[in-house]
């Protein structure tokens, strides 16, 4: 699953590089720093320098790229340009690789234990500390744009990681779900509506290329509003629903689940919420329920968070798929305590309960069973043994109290993470003659994205397409609103205060339009569909994805109308 989520990765990158190569070509690409070229619509927006008595004028026809702001590279461009790039792409793709290890294992454990001691509910929980868990690697690579690069390509990767959530994960999820999936409409429609407000409130913002203080607020106040929205979303739900709050959801096979629901309600032996196991739910689910009905009943409520349940369910998953392959062999089993790897559907054997509790996260110490497995946990090995030695993992009850210093830890890991990869893939933009907003629309885009889109495809495959989807767009309000909002209120309200945010390039605005579009297209497409997630609405998905992609880059490269300045290069 590793090398597929590599390949993948790499044929993004190489479709960014073959539309800029081309677009080059045809007279839309970069201009020589050294060069004077001028083209008749760019006049309006050359950056110009008064001249004195000792210098002349001089007058570039371009934007200084942001690898500026990052130390010099070991190697220079023309090297680069010679192979040595492939280097910085091995490091952008370990660097994506080390943002899920930490945010996995660590970051997102020690949130589940701040919303435990803070008692919030699963909804509130889910919208806010969980929300951030998910979307961490685009929330840093937004404050590393504003504080540090100073460029877009943070705003490029909120984009164009929305834009992947919602087209890609659910193509895929569609074309290789393996079955037809209903989906609910009051989720989808609670998540879109107000994602669609938020993109509205973005354009608004961003229109005039620029970001003061109260537009930063309102984006701030609005994921407030949202998580009041979640906060009753059960009273929401019975409203627009009726009553019961029954909606197509009884289409997934879920109609008992309503009438049976006491049967596994929580109990106070687990109100912790989010942090109960699936293997807790087992053992606790009443003996006339089997054990992938007790559980997916459970899964599919609104006890837990959107992300805590979308790993929960694909547990569950894995640990049933894996008790059956071993009956099927003739080999009696027993669903033992113990961690499940998500992508490989390995169950550990005869494994005591103490042990389990010491291995809730991938050891450096303990070799895995399988060739992928094992060839994952080699590469990875250096980052578990960092992380091992550095952040108490408070999944464990010996360091269950320090659940702050991993907290703590984990940010600052994951800000040293981002800042790095941040500046490989500034890099490779650079030598390949990649703008940042595009290596930020794609490659950074894809690198953060894609963990949870296989995450979201092992549910899709045992019909939980509702949380598959749900989970893709809820997401994406904490990317709009947050991930921008709050990085752009420290730089207008904190740091510099009635100070304004630039926006360099004026097709971010035109791509932000092309997102709302593309979410307008998406939830259309689902309805006209009858709310089915099948092979159609994953092909159609992924077309407008593909469509997206490619007209992003042609207004960037000013093909349709002036945008932006080309960017600098060198010689």
């Amino acid at each position: 699953m590793l090398f597929v989520q590599v390949c993948f990765l790499c044929s993004v990158l190489f479709m960014a590089w073959s539309m800029s190569a081309l677009l080059t070509k045809t007279g839309h690409g970069m201009i020589l720093e050294n060069g004077h070229e001028k083209h008749e619509h760019w006049g309006r927006r050359l950056m110009g320098h008064e001249p004195d008595n000792d210098n002349e004028t001089e007058w570039k026809n371009c934007t200084e790229p942001a690898i500026k702001e990052f130390p010099e590279d070991l190697f220079t461009n023309n090297e680069r340009k010679s192979g040595a790039v492939l280097l910085h792409i091995v490091a952008a793709l370990y660097m994506f690789l080390a943002l899920a290890i930490i945010c996995d294992d660590y970051f997102v454990t020690s949130l589940e234990k701040i919303c435990e001691k803070l008692d919030l509910s699963e909804d509130v929980a889910g919208a806010t500390f969980m929300a951030a868990g998910s979307s961490a690697p685009e929330l840093f690579a937004s404050v590393i744009g504003v504080f540090i690069t100073h460029g877009d390509v943070g705003v490029g990767t909120i984009v164009g990681s929305a834009v992947f959530n919602i087209l890609c994960i659910i193509g895929v999820c569609g074309i290789f779900a393996g079955q037809v999936v209903m989906l609910g409409w009051w989720s989808v429609f609670r998540d879109s509506f107000y994602y669609i407000l938020s993109i509205l409130a973005l354009i608004a913002f961003i229109y005039d290329e620029k970001v003061v203080w109260w537009e930063s607020l309102v984006l701030v106040l609005m994921y407030c509003g949202y998580i009041l929205i979640m906060k009753f979303n059960q009273s929401l739900q019975k409203l627009f629903t009726g009553k019961g709050g029954k909606d197509k959801n009884q289409a997934n096979g879920n109609a008992a689940a309503s009438s049976e629901m006491e049967d596994v309600k929580p109990s106070k032996a687990y109100s912790r919420g989010s942090v109960v196991m699936v293997d807790e739910i087992m053992h606790a689910s009443p003996p006339k329920l089997r054990f992938p009905e007790a559980g997916l009943r459970v899964m599919v409520t609104s006890h837990f968070g959107p992300k805590t349940r979308l790993r929960m369910a694909s547990r569950l998953i894995i640990t049933e798929r894996q008790k059956l392959v071993q009956g099927a062999n003739g080999v009696e089993t027993q669903v033992l305590e113990g961690k499940v790897d998500i992508e490989n559907g390995n169950v550990p054997e005869d494994k005591p309960a103490e042990e389990e509790q010491e291995n809730e996260t991938i050891s450096p110490f303990h070799i895995p069973d399988g060739i992928g497995s094992k060839c994952k946990w080699l590469i990875s090995w250096p980052l578990l043994l960092l992380l091992f030695f550095t952040i108490p993992n408070c999944a464990k009850p010996r360091w269950e109290k320090f659940f702050m210093v991993s907290f703590f830890l984990s940010t600052v890991w994951i800000a040293v993470f981002s800042y790095f990869m941040v500046w490989m893939v500034t890099i490779i933009g650079y030598t390949l003659g990649i703008p940042d907003v595009i290596m930020g629309i794609t490659f950074l885009a894809a690198g953060t994205s894609v963990p949870d889109c296989i995450a979201s495809l092992i549910v899709a495959r045992q019909g939980l397409g509702d949380m598959a989807v749900s989970n893709t767009i809820g997401s994406n309000v904490f990317d709009i609103l947050v991930g921008l909002g709050v990085p752009w209120a420290l730089q207008t309200m904190a740091v510099s205060y009635g100070s304004e945010v630039m926006i360099n390039s004026r097709g971010l605005v035109y791509s932000v339009v092309l997102l709302l579009g593309s979410v307008a297209l998406t939830v259309g497409g689902i309805h006209v569909n009858h709310w089915k997630l099948d092979l159609k609405l994953g092909i159609y998905t992924l077309v407008l994805y593909a469509v997206f992609l490619c007209f992003s880059i042609m207004i960037e490269y000013n093909v349709f109308t002036f945008v932006n300045l080309p960017m600098c290069m060198e010689e």
